[in-house]
């Protein structure tokens, strides 16, 4: 399984040698504001402008502070999940982390091609500046997409790469009271990213339309709040549950269940954990969601420590296809505006 979202190390403190000054400038000049038509324009096209916004409008954020303007037209997104906040606000970015590797040959990305994001994006093919799992962005490819502006926040960026994205353009970072990287809340990200789209109370007011339908499920179904859950994924031949902090944790306890704090206790300020055998007391609880696509999920149920647990044995595990199928775990993974109602719809479904 792939980690999705981000890997299992920091790859930005890897971040690679500062991109050269002449191929910044090129992007830079780029920017401002040639009649000349641009590939970029053919495959990404602008945006529409967020119409609906209001600015000049500061960000503060982990980095300082952004000021943008005016309503940006062509918005690169840095951070795994940030494509599809900007989407939700009617903007389509024209660059784009490819957070789930496309299978081999195939097109259009698959990024584009969820049931949450497909109409939303269109015909519109936005350029991937960054894999998941590589050492950094694609400096070169950001500058040559002249961007306007650069949301990266569902992202580990540190203050090197920061400085190098807002070379490029003006860069909204982290949420400033995020301490580790992947761990605020997801209303937060959402509202933060709509500030810097100039629409902070449609931000707002989505997320509440979410909360309410979280709250929905809370109120039809009050055993969930006598049981704890988890969601786990099978890892380099290990269960790893992902912590209550983590977007995973954080949708289940939010339709009711109990979490299970020991395990953000031993991930030591990670998204998710490896467990050794003799900590998988940590995932005997009541209900387990397991995130897998199919050859994940026939190696998990080969593995007799799991199969042992009490949730195994009484039927109260939940597979989850991860990118294949229904992709459940996608968009649980990924909750954002567009993939969260899609996924408490899947995820009660699948516990009831």
């Amino acid at each position: 399984m792939l980690l999705h979202r981000r890997t299992v190390t920091n790859p930005w403190a890897r971040v690679a040698a500062a991109v050269s000054a002449a191929a910044l400038g090129v992007g830079l000049l780029a920017g401002c504001g040639s009649d000349t038509e641009d590939p970029a324009d053919k495959k990404s096209g602008d945006a529409p402008a967020a119409a609906a916004g209001t600015f000049p409008v500061t960000v503060e954020h982990a980095f300082g502070s952004t000021k943008v303007d005016k309503a940006p037209k062509r918005v690169v997104s840095v951070g795994y999940t940030d494509d599809q906040a900007i989407l939700a606000f009617g903007i389509k970015p024209v660059g784009m982390v490819d957070q789930y590797p496309n299978p081999p040959g195939t097109s259009p990305d698959i990024n584009t091609q969820w049931p949450w994001t497909k109409d939303k994006w269109g015909d519109a093919r936005p350029e991937v500046v960054m894999n998941n799992g590589d050492a950094g962005p694609n400096y070169e490819k950001i500058a040559a997409l002249r961007p306007d502006l650069i949301i990266a926040v569902y992202s580990e960026i540190d203050q090197a790469a920061y400085d190098k994205l807002t070379k490029i353009a003006p860069t909204v970072g982290r949420t400033k009271a995020e301490k580790e990287p992947f761990s605020a809340p997801w209303q937060d990200n959402a509202v933060h990213i709509a500030k810097a789209l100039g629409q902070e109370a449609k931000g707002t007011e989505l997320v509440k339309g979410i909360q309410d339908k979280l709250d929905a499920a809370k109120k039809a179904h009050p055993d969930f709040a006598n049981q704890t859950a988890v969601a786990l994924s099978w890892y380099k031949d290990s269960v790893a549950p992902f912590t209550t902090t983590d977007v995973r944790g954080r949708l289940v306890t939010g339709i009711g269940y109990k979490g299970q704090t020991e395990i953000d206790k031993i991930a030591d300020g990670k998204f998710y954990t490896t467990l050794s055998p003799e900590r998988m007391d940590l995932v005997d609880v009541d209900r387990i969601f397991v995130i897998a696509d199919k050859a994940d999920q026939e190696a998990l149920k080969k593995f007799e420590l799991f199969t042992n647990l009490n949730a195994v044995k009484n039927g109260k595990v939940s597979y989850l296809l991860d990118s294949e199928g229904p992709a459940v775990g996608a968009a649980m993974s990924q909750g954002t505006l567009l993939s969260l109602p899609y996924a408490i719809d899947e995820l009660v479904k699948s516990a009831g």
